[in-house]
């Protein structure tokens, strides 16, 4: 096929009941909008607004052009066309009116003309519009429902629904120049920060991902992982779970992260013997944790260090420990359920070996190490982000060069004129891929950012995030753990609804000012609780999205693979526990101290995960089940007498359960 007739290039999930020009003009958006990005992350920054317009009308330009008015399954149509023709105006307006207008639009400092508030009235029913076609029905609902409020009041344009308000809830309410100038021409509506993340940070972390996935990373993750256990007891969970920590940092996605790394390992798994269900909810357990692990953990990182104006680099560091102990609870339900069915590991001619794994994909650790050696320099993450990207194409190209023009020749594949040719069109070819991928996977995020700055404006202007924390003092009754327990119900329901991402937004924006003044929970290990609570959705029925996503792969039925993702994933509701009650894991400390904690974390997790099992070296009865579960509880609680007590009682059990193993295995005397 010459290059006249080669098709455009056309990503996974792309709808196939596209027309070819959809096609090309996707892959054109998609990469111009990558380049913007890397220009202005690396070659020239570009201001706040200019910044953050240019991207939102590009991203909702994508999403238009993606997903059309009446759903994937159905064309068009002359009705669709007309519809998403003026929704793709409407993005191009969006953002091209603060960019040719920005001097003036900032002369007129809030006293805004009709204009203004014309165009403002646009931008949010397309940003709202746009949001439902990337993210979901539910996303666009809760923005509508925050405008709505804001007009509730007795000087708003809904004076009515105030009167049903309860009275806690009430507030004067406002018109439709000032919530449409506070959604769109102020810092703190669309254009606020959470987009403004989405903007630098997280886009050129989501374009790096998709580098390495697009070159061939993740399935050295998987290699390295089946490598390293394949062989031991339960060998393809125990891979699932590393190949998982590492695909899931890269791709920021749980559910992108089940379906790639979960097209090998759950089908391993069932050859082994785990139950369809256990494999799939194994997959989506681990592949959550993906969005914790450092370095690269999902977009929620990046608004941490935004909202408490920490360093990246801080975040990574203290997010290590917890990770670890997430995983390893993972990884020690994976044992323990090996142990109980008796399974062995996977013969040495089945695996691949760590030599020609590390040989083969070597160059992929180096744009890590330069991802993490920039951000110890106390680099811009948006700077690190340019370079990691950069420094992976640069690999790729170099190694590639290297066999084309060294090795293949000695293979017998000469380098010819015609040759050349085709490897420098296939190298074109991945690279536009590659920035493809990049902005694809970036509309959901973005446009999840776009609708929690709409929410965001709204709690500013109306003052709900004060009412709101006010509502949780006095349900809880000043209780910590009942607070705590709020939180975690609200983000399983937004969850339902929202990304990850925009559950947390919306979370901190409404119970983060509580945690920390009403409850004095210090400000990022507030921020960290309500970023891993709002985890749960992939693994907690009735929506486990992820547990679901492994059931399809699995085979096996979506709610019963999602209570075994609810049971394997809960360090995402113990972890963020004990940082409360014990922030020097987080904060700092002596070093004793931290250490200390660390130990009996990790000690309580796994007794834990023995406990809800049953099962650590021999079956475990009822009585030092319900032990543990007390003693855990005293681990948790700040009191270095009961964290002893907690200790020894857990130690008491598990080493009482290794006796028993050992006097099972003694034979008997005839």
């Amino acid at each position: 096929m010459n290059e006249s007739t080669s098709p455009p290039v056309v990503m996974p999930g792309a709808n196939a009941m596209q027309p070819r020009i959809v096609l090309w003009c996707i892959t054109a958006v998609a990469v111009g909008l990558s380049l913007f990005q890397l220009y202005s992350a690396g070659i020239q920054p570009l201001g706040l607004f200019y910044q953050r317009s240019i991207h939102l009308a590009l991203i909702m330009l994508l999403a238009f052009l993606m997903f059309p008015a009446f759903g994937p399954k159905r064309k068009r149509g002359v009705l669709g066309w007309g519809i998403d023709c003026l929704f793709l105006a409407g993005a191009m307006m969006t953002g091209g009116y603060l960019v040719f207008n920005l001097d003036a639009i900032f002369s007129r400092a809030g006293f805004w003309n009709d204009t203004d508030i014309l165009v403002a009235c646009i931008a949010t029913v397309t940003v709202l519009e746009a949001s439902r076609r990337a993210v979901g029905f539910g996303m666009t609902v809760i923005g509508l429902l925050a405008i709505i409020y804001a007009f509730a009041g007795p000087r708003g344009e809904l004076p009515w629904l105030g009167e049903w308000m309860p009275g806690i809830l009430e507030h004067r309410g406002y018109t439709l120049d000032r919530v449409a100038g506070q959604l769109y021409l102020g810092q703190e509506g669309i254009f606020g920060l959470p987009l403004g993340v989405a903007a630098t940070y997280i886009f050129i972390f989501v374009l790096f991902g998709a580098f390495l996935e697009s070159t061939g990373a993740g399935k050295f993750f998987i290699d390295m992982a089946y490598a390293a256990t394949g062989r031991q007891r339960g060998g393809p969970a125990k891979a699932a779970v590393l190949a998982s920590a590492g695909m899931g940092s890269i791709s920021g996605s749980a559910i992108a992260n089940v379906v790639t790394t979960g097209a090998f390992t759950i089908p391993l798994m069932k050859k082994l013997g785990y139950q369809p269900k256990q494999a799939g909810g194994i997959e989506a357990a681990a592949s959550t944790g993906g969005q914790i692990m450092p370095p690269l953990m999902g977009a929620g990182a990046f608004l941490i260090a935004e909202y408490t104006n920490t360093p990246y680099l801080e975040i990574v560091k203290v997010s290590i420990l917890p990770a670890i102990m997430y995983f390893a609870t993972v990884y020690l339900f994976v044992h323990i359920i090996a142990l109980k069915q008796g399974m062995q590991g996977l013969a040495k001619s089945e695996l691949p070996q760590m030599r020609q794994v590390m040989k083969d994909g070597w160059h992929f650790l180096l744009p890590l190490a330069v991802l993490v050696w920039l951000l110890a320099m106390s680099m811009s993450p948006m700077r690190v982000g340019y370079y990691a990207v950069v420094t992976i194409i640069a690999v790729a190209v170099l190694r590639y060069a290297l066999w084309y023009f060294f090795i293949a020749p000695k293979q017998g594949q000469p380098v010819t004129i015609s040759r050349t040719k085709g490897v420098v069109w296939a190298g074109l070819v991945k690279l536009v891929q590659g920035l493809e991928l990049g902005a694809r996977n970036a509309v959901a995020v973005s446009m999840a950012c776009a609708v929690a700055g709409i929410i965001v404006g709204v709690v500013g202007l109306t003052g709900l995030g004060l009412k709101f924390s006010s509502m949780m003092l006095a349900f809880s009754g000043g209780n910590l753990v009942l607070a705590l327990v709020m939180v975690l119900l609200a983000s399983l329901i937004l969850g339902m609804g929202l990304p990850v991402t925009a559950s947390y937004i919306v979370l901190i924006v409404l119970v983060g000012p509580a945690l920390t003044a009403e409850f004095g929970v210090p400000l990022l290990i507030a921020h960290l609780v309500v970023f891993w609570y709002s985890q749960d959705s992939n693994v907690t029925p009735p929506i486990a999205l992820a547990g679901f996503a492994g059931a399809a792969i699995a085979g096996s039925k979506p709610m019963e693979t999602g209570f075994q993702a609810w049971k394997f994933a809960k360090g995402l509701y113990l972890i963020p526990l004990f940082m409360v009650f014990n922030p020097e894991i987080i904060v700092g400390g002596p070093v004793l101290v931290v250490v200390w904690n660390a130990l009996i974390a990790i000690l309580a997790l796994c007794a834990f995960a023995a406990a809800l099992e049953g099962y650590l070296f021999t079956k475990m009865s009822w009585l030092p089940r319900l032990a543990i579960g007390g003693a855990i509880v005293g681990v948790f609680y700040p009191s270095l007498l009961t964290e002893i007590a907690g200790v020894v009682v857990m130690i008491a059990a598990i080493g009482a359960n290794w006796s028993a193993s050992k006097r099972e295995a003694q034979p008997v005397n005839s």
